[in-house]
């Protein structure tokens, strides 16, 4: 599904991703559609613009994920602010890549986006880790020996999933085969009691890990 208020680069956007093979299950300029045709609509992916004349983009991802647990949202936007992208990341956006990305890059995404993997334009990964590192306080008097024990293999794989790379990047920086990355993600989610990589990212950028 592609959300976006203005009409030619959503149509555009469109285009391109049924000429690529994706089926576009619904177009929308406003928020507050966006979120009631989901439910019929059931997209796999929606691509959203984060400025909308009804509703803010955040507001959209969270009535989205209300509605759509298992959604991935890819953001689109013109804004590559800080907090723009800090508000999305924490709102449960899969992804946030900037419209002045090429065709191929936007195919690209759309398609990491829709197997799981989290997708930024080149440099936003980076601030929204710096963000969340600075931003990170262990609880005062919280107990460290509470949090569950990764081990330092799966600690490795964590990092890179929250710099962005997929399962296949992972496997080559770490001289792994894929199903063995594969087999650490699961089991980290299964320590942390975390659903999806989605969540496992936030987690990473929450703990600081980069």
């Amino acid at each position: 599904m592609v959300v976006d208020d203005h009409p030619m680069w959503r149509d555009g956007v469109a285009r391109d991703l049924t000429a690529a093979g994706y089926d576009v299950v619904a177009t929308t300029g406003e928020g507050q559609q966006a979120v009631r045709i989901a439910g019929a609509a059931r997209p796999d992916v929606v691509v959203l613009d984060l400025q909308l004349p009804d509703v803010s983009g955040v507001e959209v991802i969270t009535g989205l994920l209300g509605a759509l647990p298992d959604v991935r949202v890819l953001m689109l936007s013109a804004s590559g602010e800080q907090q723009s992208v800090l508000d999305a990341v924490k709102a449960g956006a899969s992804g946030y890549l900037l419209k002045s990305a090429g065709q191929a890059e936007f195919l690209d995404a759309v398609g990491r986006t829709a197997a799981g993997d989290t997708v930024f334009t080149p440099g936003l990964a980076g601030l929204v880790l710096g963000e969340y590192r600075r931003l990170a306080v262990e609880p005062a008097g919280g107990d460290e020996d509470a949090a569950p024990k990764l081990t330092e293999r799966e600690t490795e794989v964590l990092r890179l999933v929250a710099k962005g790379l997929s399962y296949r990047q992972i496997a080559e920086r770490l001289v792994l085969s894929h199903r063995t990355v594969q087999n650490h993600v699961q089991n980290t989610l299964g320590k942390l009691q975390l659903h999806n990589r989605v969540e496992l990212t936030r987690y990473a950028i929450e703990k600081g890990l980069d």
